[in-house]
């Protein structure tokens, strides 16, 4: 988690309510008196400092944590229509799927390994005093067709650093999706003091590595054999880009 992002609460049961949030992705306030066992006016008080201080926002009554970057982004390539925005909550089941996709191709392992984390916390966004995670997505209609994540380092010494992972479904590349959710995380990610993205893939991804490479990232390191793809041993080409 980058240095510049330490929660400050000034107060224990706010900060109980914060942490509930952050684990749970989004919740209202019955969710939160019932679990943590807080009267509903010092919840409703403590989300009020929450929300004026920048850490959860509230839509029709639901908690949520507050991430800056709300903007989404309108583009159009000939026919295609899609929006780049912050991902939600409600985009989880969608924003697997594509990234599950993208995976069953064999030629982005780092992928592959985001799925499984979010099928197992079943929460996109993480902001704690160990990670931080941010995800954008593109969608067409209300369907997620591409992403962009973020996760940074808790280690002090990382803490500059962070590993970004991009990918559009095959049905929608062509159209610039990816240029442009890779410039959108890129952009978050030195507005919040990230000074190194880093970005792994194997290489036979070549597509992949061509795109970074277009988009000024170079490769730091090879690492032989590294992959095991079927029978077949792939290396790793560890690429990486400063802000």
């Amino acid at each position: 988690m980058n240095v510049e992002q330490r929660l400050e609460f000034g107060h224990d049961d706010r900060e109980r309510i914060y942490n509930y949030v952050e684990r749970h992705g989004e919740t209202t306030y019955d969710d939160v008196e019932r679990s943590l066992h807080l009267d509903p006016r010092g919840i409703r008080h403590h989300v009020a400092i929450l929300r004026r201080d920048g850490y959860l926002e509230i839509d029709d009554g639901t908690i949520a944590v507050a991430f800056e970057d709300v903007a989404a982004e309108e583009h159009r390539d000939g026919d295609t229509e899609f929006v780049v925005r912050p991902a939600h909550q409600s985009d989880l089941a969608g924003l697997v799927g594509a990234i599950r996709q993208v995976a069953s191709e064999r030629t982005y392992i780092e992928a592959e390994s985001v799925a499984d984390i979010l099928d197992h916390e079943e929460v996109l966004l993480r902001h704690n005093e160990l990670e931080e995670r941010m995800f954008f997505v593109a969608t067409v209609g209300s369907d997620v067709v591409g992403w962009v994540h973020i996760a940074g380092s808790e280690l002090d010494k990382l803490a500059h650093t962070a590993e970004l992972t991009v990918g559009v479904i095959e049905a929608y590349r062509g159209h610039g999706i990816g240029s442009h959710l890779l410039e959108r995380g890129l952009a978050w990610a030195q507005s919040h003091g990230y000074e190194k993205m880093y970005n792994s893939v194997p290489a036979t991804n070549e597509d992949a590595v061509a795109f970074l490479e277009a988009n000024d990232w170079e490769t730091e390191a090879v690492r032989a054999d590294h992959y095991k793809l079927g029978d077949e041993y792939v290396d790793e080409v560890m690429m990486a880009v400063r802000l």
